[in-house]
């Protein structure tokens, strides 16, 4: 296929709604990027020019007609043109996080749990000293927080965060049984496995005689009703301060299954989260009491369990802006 054949189909393809031209022509695998990368080097340097010059044609084309449409539709917002709108191509989805999240808000709802939201900027009280960090602990340089106004204000390194406010809230209303998704922020360094803002999944169960083999039996059906019934789970002791003991589960690989990859960190295995039984002082900074109440937490790393659910690589994946990216749900 020439240029010239090329400019040929995008005169067919005007017919088509610019949304969708958008995402055939320009898209990660939209005809331009295709028949550039299908080039050798020589035709590269003869034709670059010009097929510089068709995407400018096709970039303006879409912005002239998307513009059309928005005019018409603020200079005659008729019941007729509405329903014109509404008859256009649908070349949208939800964000692949959005449906892995709402996946689990059905599980966790079918299990009798309520669904739970809270602030994104939080205080240093609820972030860390409600959840068993002392000023001067360790786990506060763990995890790179970044602050609006240092020390107090910040926004949330976990969804532990949410926890604390939740168990603020509903001290005098116990049982609690509740999971909340949400974004959370660190100073991290952006790779293909971690990103400075990123999403967990958190649950957490309040009642009386709650142990260690809730924790497992819930986080084993979580594990099994997203990935199916031969996903390999191991569970290893850990710290976390807001918990004790400590359980963090770890997936198999579900790039190299195992063997080892950049991935995995050549580990075989992907960190999916952390877990345990909720402290005591975490308890009684909320004013219940841990010698009645007991309960489990646990936190999970929302982008990777996206990303295992769809075989995505790279976390810069979830936040590239690929109109042509597909989940595979």
């Amino acid at each position: 296929m020439d240029l010239n054949t090329l400019k040929t189909q995008f005169e067919q393809d005007k017919q088509n709604h610019p949304e969708k031209i958008q995402l055939d022509w320009l898209g990660r695998n939209g005809k331009l990027n295709t028949f550039f990368s299908n080039l050798n080097i020589e035709d590269k340097k003869i034709l670059g020019q010009k097929f510089n010059q068709f995407k400018i044609e096709i970039e303006n084309y879409i912005d002239l007609q998307l513009s059309k449409i928005l005019d018409n539709a603020i200079k005659h917002p008729t019941k007729k043109f509405s329903q014109n709108i509404i008859s256009l191509p649908k070349v949208g989805h939800l964000h692949p996080i959005t449906q892995t999240e709402r996946q689990l808000n059905e599980v966790f709802r079918k299990l009798g749990f309520s669904i739970y939201s809270s602030p994104e900027i939080v205080t240093d009280e609820f972030n860390f000293t409600r959840l068993n960090v002392p000023q001067n602990h360790p786990a506060r340089d763990m995890q790179d927080t970044i602050y609006i106004k240092e020390p107090e204000y910040l926004l949330r390194t976990q969804t532990s965060t949410i926890e604390s406010y939740l168990l603020q809230a509903e001290s005098k209303n116990l049982p609690i049984r509740t999971a909340f998704p949400g974004s959370v922020y660190r100073n991290e360094k952006v790779n293909r496995s971690n990103h400075f803002v990123f999403h967990q999944y958190q649950a957490v169960v309040v009642d009386k005689g709650i142990t260690m083999k809730d924790l497992i039996g819930t986080m084993d059906l979580m594990f099994k009703t997203l990935y199916g019934s031969k996903v390999v789970v191991r569970y290893r002791c850990k710290y976390y301060p807001e918990v004790e003991p400590g359980v963090g589960p770890d997936m198999q690989c579900f790039s190299c299954h195992g063997r080892g990859c950049p991935l995995c960190k050549y580990a075989g295995w992907i960190e999916m989260g952390g877990s345990g039984m909720i402290h005591p002082k975490v308890l009684e900074a909320a004013g219940i009491d841990p010698k009645i109440w007991t309960g489990f937490a646990f936190g999970m790393g929302l982008d990777r369990w996206t990303m295992a659910q769809n075989d995505i690589k790279d976390i810069r994946t979830l936040r590239g802006g690929n109109l042509a990216y597909k989940p595979n749900l």
